[in-house]
């Protein structure tokens, strides 16, 4: 997938001297999170490329093992995670995670701290059935090279099912929304309108879309002319705009 190979690079760009923040810090948290909310945690160091998982009962829930605990793995993807999230909601993941790199690179480095992401995902669950999970993530920058440095993902099993996947970046001191998905626009623009939408924001051309959702580009033309038509604007970039800022 193209979203995340260019999210992979982003987050494994580590040039510069080397971050010594002491991991089994970040470890211990890690743990402790899992243990007293009941979740599942994922925490990725970005210099090793490496994930650590941190699962409690939640994990049984979704038919996750518990032999090891954490499970270490050599990537910063957690694939046992990731594969049990809905299509449509991991690549909206992918999305609104390179977003949300690229919206904290363009703030000074002393705020970075004060941002997460929240999301509601789904993901199957022991019986392969679609369960609501909440999603948090944070960034943890280096002091030493002001590098990404650890990437932090806590999975709780939601208390509500919610309508529809909707991503937020908060910025969490002071308890407000910075940016959100608003699909505003879901009775007017079809399920295909929506997700060139999203690619055509997120800076690809009509070729990549085409091949990213195995279609032609013909078709991929045609649905940017609907989605102008539709909501009434001059251009593609524009509807993105309006739809998710």
């Amino acid at each position: 997938m193209e979203i995340r190979e260019q999210l992979s690079g982003k987050l494994l760009k580590n040039t510069g001297k080397k971050c010594r923040l002491d991991i089994k810090v970040y470890q211990q948290k890690a743990l402790m999170h899992a243990q007293i909310e009941g979740a599942i945690c994922v925490l990725s160091d970005m210099q090793a490329d490496k994930s650590y998982i941190y699962k409690s009962g939640a994990a049984l829930e979704l038919g996750m093992s518990f032999h090891e605990n954490p499970v270490e793995i050599d990537s910063i993807w957690e694939e046992e995670m990731l594969k049990k999230i809905h299509p449509d909601d991991r690549l909206k993941k992918y999305i609104h995670e390179l977003r949300f790199f690229r919206l904290l690179e363009a703030m000074p480095a002393e705020s970075r701290s004060e941002y997460s992401v929240l999301s509601n995902i789904r993901m199957a669950d022991k019986n392969n059935e679609y369960k609501w999970m909440k999603h948090r993530m944070f960034y943890v920058y280096s002091p030493y090279n002001r590098k990404l440095r650890l990437a932090f993902c806590i999975y709780n099993i939601a208390l509500k099912p919610s309508t529809i996947p909707e991503f937020l970046i908060i910025n969490t001191v002071k308890g407000e929304i910075v940016a959100k998905e608003k699909l505003d626009y879901k009775n007017i623009l079809t399920h295909r309108e929506r997700e060139v939408l999203q690619f055509v924001g997120e800076g690809y051309g009509s070729k990549q879309i085409a091949d990213l959702l195995s279609i032609s580009v013909n078709t991929v033309s045609r649905h940017r002319q609907n989605i102008l038509e539709k909501l009434k604007v001059k251009n593609s970039t524009q509807a993105f705009k309006d739809s998710f800022y």
